[in-house]
């Protein structure tokens, strides 16, 4: 007999008075207080009708009410037939097929705690016909070679060298190819790693230089040996007192203390170009996660630190390494020159002034291309990951409103928490490898942030779980995420590529899927003694 049928049947009883108190007589009057517990059958909203494209990567996101434990299971019932990813939780994600015409998809969620009569709701999804075939998502329009910064006349830096010549190393990329191999097609990136960057000292660069925390001991004299006005090429000396790796009049000085040098880093990137979308989780690790259009390397979040190296709160590089990147926001591991986040001074290479969508940047290692923070004149690309709400009350929180716990899955926060060891607290002072200290704020870390399906969902400038979306005019792409705090541009988690990949990783790709349980991982290892 079901809970509630029992429940009823209670009722009735002492509505009745046919129940007495075991061991009553006629002469005292007892009473008995009986505690009836009534499972409420769950409640479930399949979520607001979409419109997409074909490729596009679409996110379904029920909202579930019930007082107990249930099961979730999303199944299609109209349309072409496409495969769900994690079709048994609350969150399941699917790619739009290829359409000739308008298609509305149709998909259902049931939910069933194994008491009441299981409860379904309905959503439908529209797929739109591309009108051109060739701005499909899985054929970037920007992949030809006229789209990466090639040295025609091989041109060297003034400051960085080869190894075994002593000559400048070649800037840029040197070589773009197209190659088949095993019927995909693939553009074939060769270069040294170096950009030929060249800086206008601002005031508000020479600011960021003189203000340093340690800038008596940061620079040999203790401040920079540059003007504002002043020119400075990739590498020059401006006065820091750089690592030891470092030689005179070659590349030492120009980065401040804690990250090597860089150094002639030949690489060979086979990049697909026709994409597919990934059909399995294919998390990024530490190493090149793509390249930019000047040949140097994309790196993702993380620098392989976490705090007190306990495993959890690891460390995001933009934030953590805040005073151990050049004044173009790069620096080097293992020869590897990189960018974490947004650089002005490849904003500035590739023309990108905010006066409408930002130019190529680069491309992801999946062979989607990477766009600047622009979505339209005035219009910055918007993250959809957000900070975690610690508070014990809140979906995300602790029980302690602390660093004590981290969540079970960061894409599905319904999945609630678990205990992990306890972080510094919010206001709480860290000190960095470089030996810089900073406040350890909400945010500081990977795992203060979640992606919020309800964000992505409203489309427009919002991205998805991957830091992309789709429009007619470049398909599926990435971008570079900012925010604009005081008049300036800073950068937003998780800064390019998402946590993973939106596309499938060939087996000669410059990226692989991380294997690590709980923090970043895959090839590159460890960066410098500033991170990675």
């Amino acid at each position: 007999m079901k809970k509630t049928e029992i429940a009823k049947i209670m009722a009735l009883l002492f509505a009745s008075g046919v129940l007495v108190a075991c061991g009553s007589s006629s002469d005292t009057e007892q009473s008995t207080d009986t505690v009836v517990t009534v499972d409420n059958a769950p409640g479930v909203d399949a979520g607001t009708e979409q419109t997409t494209e074909p490729g596009n990567i679409v996110t379904l996101t029920a909202t579930i009410t019930d007082d107990g434990s249930y099961t979730v299971l999303w199944v299609q019932t109209a349309g072409t037939a496409v495969e769900l990813t994690n079709a048994d939780t609350a969150t399941t994600t699917f790619t739009a097929p290829d359409v000739d015409e308008d298609e509305t998809l149709t998909f259902s969620v049931t939910v069933d705690d194994g008491v009441n009569t299981a409860v379904t709701d309905t959503v439908s999804v529209i797929v739109t016909a591309a009108e051109d075939e060739t701005n499909t998502p899985d054929e970037p329009t920007d992949d030809s070679a006229s789209v990466w910064i090639i040295n025609n006349d091989e041109t060297r830096a003034a400051h960085i060298l080869e190894s075994n010549s002593g000559n400048g190393v070649l800037v840029n990329v040197q070589s773009v190819t197209d190659t088949t191999l095993n019927g995909q097609d693939f553009t074939v990136v060769t270069s040294q790693g170096i950009p030929d960057y060249a800086v206008l000292i601002t005031e508000d660069i020479m600011a960021g230089l003189t203000e340093r925390p340690r800038a008596a001991t940061d620079f040999v004299t203790g401040s920079p040996t540059i003007s504002v006005g002043d020119t400075v090429q990739f590498g020059q000396d401006i006065g820091y007192a750089s690592n030891n790796n470092c030689e005179t009049n070659a590349g030492y000085g120009y980065w401040p203390p804690g990250p090597e040098c860089p150094g002639q880093d030949t690489r060979e990137g086979y990049l697909p170009k026709a994409p597919t979308p990934t059909e399995e989780d294919c998390t990024t690790g530490l190493g090149k996660v793509g390249l930019w259009v000047n040949g140097s390397s994309v790196y993702n979040w993380g620098d392989g630190m976490s705090f007190n190296n306990q495993g959890d709160w690891y460390n995001l590089a933009p934030v953590a390494e805040f005073y151990d990147v050049d004044i173009c926001g790069g620096h080097a591991a293992m020869d590897d020159y990189h960018h974490h986040f947004y650089s002005s001074c490849l904003a500035d290479m590739v023309g990108d002034e905010g006066d409408g969508h930002s130019p190529l940047y680069g491309f992801a290692a999946d062979g989607y291309p990477i766009y600047g923070p622009w979505e339209a004149e005035g219009v910055l690309a918007i993250s959809s990951w957000t900070i975690r709400d610690y508070s014990a009350d809140s979906a995300t929180g602790c029980a302690d409103g602390a660093r004590s716990c981290t969540l079970v899955d960061q894409y599905d926060v319904s999945q609630g928490t678990e205990d992990a060891s306890a972080g510094p607290g919010f206001g709480e002072v860290v000190t960095t490898l470089s030996g810089n200290q900073l406040v350890a704020s909400n945010g500081y870390y990977h795992e203060d942030h979640y992606w919020d399906p309800e964000l992505t969902a409203l489309g427009g400038a919002y991205l998805d779980q991957y830091n992309a979306h789709f429009d007619e005019e470049r398909g599926y792409h990435y971008h570079v995420t900012v925010k604009e705090v005081d008049g300036k541009l800073t950068p937003a988690f998780p800064y390019i590529v998402g946590d993973r990949f939106a596309g499938e990783l060939q087996d000669n790709a410059i990226a692989t899927c991380s294997t690590g349980a709980g923090g970043p991982g895959g090839p590159g290892g460890p960066g410098p003694g500033a991170g990675g």
